[in-house]
């Protein structure tokens, strides 16, 4: 199945193209820690010849507990990702959350996203499609694949056509995500370039009280079942030290084992391609 083709600055996702990936810290914490992470993808990028995006929050509106760290916000985060182009030259991604933001937002980035929980905020859609930007939607964890449908032909009622979709798991009762792996040909059946996230499936939502849980240990194996199910690319959330991350640490994966992940589903697609 072939899916539009998606170009996110020097990146091209869909069509035939290799396999994207996404990738960087959950929420930007310091500007060193963001550059620092930055420059090894850089480093992995180049030593496997993939195509990468960066990606950071640079405000992460919808933590559990109103004590959780959300950034540095706007101006500040934007001027960061700013220098992250500079220094490394990878496209960068973030997410907006209203209008405004949007339009603002478009001057830096690469492509835009939008969360999972503003995926039917309708006057958010159309503002990010009508920047003309290469916009990533992650789809609700409350919708089915095939309502992924509505909002596409919401996003691309404005004439731009440069949208690519994410799966980042659905709830599954209380505290708890689960993938479908069904919905993955269903979605890229619409036309349009499917990512799967591989750290936000893991999430458990709320699941220490204040904040979120993760189960990390099963990154390699769904990443397994996303490729061979068949995909456009992968969204993966990585850090120097997990543990000590200021957002998402239980389900994000350690920078020293993304290379041997990458390595392992680069295989099984060259296999899927064959």
């Amino acid at each position: 199945m072939t899916t539009k083709k998606v170009k996110i600055g020097s990146v091209i996702i869909g069509g035939k193209s290799p396999l994207v990936f996404i990738a960087g810290p959950c929420v930007i914490e310091t500007e060193a820690v963001t550059l620092k992470i930055a420059v090894k993808l850089k480093k992995i990028s180049d030593a496997l010849n993939i195509p990468l995006v960066f990606k950071s929050s640079y405000d992460k509106a919808n933590r559990t507990s109103v004590k959780s760290y959300r950034g540095p916000g706007l101006k500040k985060g934007l001027k960061i990702l700013e220098k992250v182009k500079k220094a490394t030259g990878l496209p960068v991604l973030s997410d907006v959350h209203s209008a405004e933001e949007a339009r603002y937002a478009a001057e830096v980035l690469d492509a835009l996203q939008i969360p999972a929980l503003l995926c039917r905020q309708t006057d958010l859609i159309l503002a990010a499609s009508k920047t003309g930007m290469p916009v990533n939607i992650k789809k609700g964890q409350f919708l089915a694949p095939w309502d992924i449908k509505n909002v596409i032909e919401k996003f691309t009622s404005s004439g731009n056509q440069n949208l690519f979709i994410t799966e980042r798991g659905t709830f599954f009762g209380y505290n708890n995500l689960v993938v479908d792996f069904r919905g993955l040909p269903l979605m890229r059946s619409f036309g349009y370039p499917v990512v799967f996230d591989v750290t936000h499936s893991l999430q458990l939502p709320g699941g220490q009280g204040t904040c979120s849980g993760g189960q990390r240990e099963f990154a390699e194996p769904l990443a397994r079942a996303a490729v061979a199910a068949g995909v456009d690319g992968f969204f993966m959330e990585v850090h120097t030290e997990p543990r000590k991350a200021l957002c998402d640490g239980p389900n994000m994966i350690k920078l020293d084992e993304l290379k041997k992940m990458i390595l392992v589903i680069n295989d099984i697609d060259s296999l899927i391609r064959k």
